[in-house]
């Protein structure tokens, strides 16, 4: 009896030690990994509050490295794929892989247009690649040359320089740019730029996983939630369930239509998760079918599995 009881613990043991040594590398990419906000984001303030909450200690807990990039709160995309890149080749690192929130997916693909040879991947995350009915909305009630505009782009400059001095940043900020490449117009015309690589052009699909940009492959990914009110102590869920009303009955995370999200292969649409929620915030309330950390970790484990 003593016996096979001993021999029942060491099983035991033996099977949890496999168990957990999988544990221990399931995030573990040959590349690393680099996070990308989106508009008006950072990567953390004071080192207290992170743009991707807790996200890069869930990854890294499995075996990851991670980076959380730090690029202009408002600006154009073009501005901010410069800056990306010039943050990745300042890495030393052979490659990368991007995984980029709303903004940060145009100003990833901008960065795989400028070097393409440091990509290894960009995981697109309730991303702005077909434009935004938000933007266009807002773009619409502010008259160009106007005092009104003026002063919208005065404040959103004014909120990017104090988010640099809390940061310990010094991004350029320029908030009618960062309008102007969220509309509709404003990121058809970049898609033109990059030759729509890894976005359909013509219909609500995505494209094929592997894109090629100058001889580089660079594998694509994209998932988008399908939510606006999804937790009732979240006090952001309110402000998203007005800017959703400018998609009308079109799909959408509050901020960015489902269709316009899609990139390479679309992982998912069906998430039960706002514009908010896909970065874990706010501080973690979310909806109780959803939770965006297990995204993230699934996302890290199917680039390991295929040699990225």
């Amino acid at each position: 009896m003593r016996i096979r009881f001993t021999t029942a613990v060491l099983l035991g043991l033996a099977l949890l030690s496999a168990s957990f040594s999988s544990f221990a590398g399931y995030t573990q990419t040959r590349h690393p990994i680099v996070l990308v906000h989106g508009v008006t984001g950072f990567n953390t303030i004071g080192g207290l509050v992170n743009y991707f909450h807790t996200i890069p200690w869930n990854l890294e807990r499995s075996g990851a490295r991670v980076y959380s990039a730090s690029v202009s709160f408002v600006n154009s995309s073009e501005q901010r794929g410069q800056q990306l890149a010039n943050y990745v080749n300042s890495l030393g690192h052979s490659k990368v892989n991007l995984m980029a929130h709303s903004q940060g997916a145009p100003t990833s693909r901008v960065t795989a247009a400028l070097i393409p040879h440091r990509i290894a991947s960009i995981t697109s995350i309730d991303g702005v690649n077909k434009g935004s009915k938000v933007a266009d909305v807002v773009r619409g009630i502010l008259p160009p040359g106007s005092y009104v505009e003026g002063g919208a782009n005065a404040i959103a400059n004014a909120l990017g320089d104090l988010v640099n001095a809390l940061s310990g940043s010094d991004n350029p900020q320029n908030g009618l740019a960062a309008l102007e490449t969220l509309t509709t117009p404003g990121t058809t015309s970049l898609n033109d730029a990059l030759g729509w690589k890894g976005v359909n052009r013509n219909s609500c699909a995505g494209t094929s996983e592997d894109v090629w940009i100058n001889g580089n492959h660079i594998k694509f990914f994209s998932w988008t939630g399908l939510g606006v009110w999804t937790n009732v102590f979240d006090i952001t869920d309110p402000f998203l369930g007005v800017t959703a009303l400018a998609f009308g009955s079109e799909p959408n995370d509050g901020l960015v239509g489902v269709c316009s999200t899609m990139m390479g292969r679309v992982i998912g649409t069906h998430y039960d998760m706002n514009h908010v929620d896909a970065i874990n915030h706010l501080l973690g309330a979310r909806s109780l079918w959803t939770n965006p950390v297990t995204l993230y970790r699934t996302q890290a484990n199917r680039l390991k599995n295929r040699g990225l």
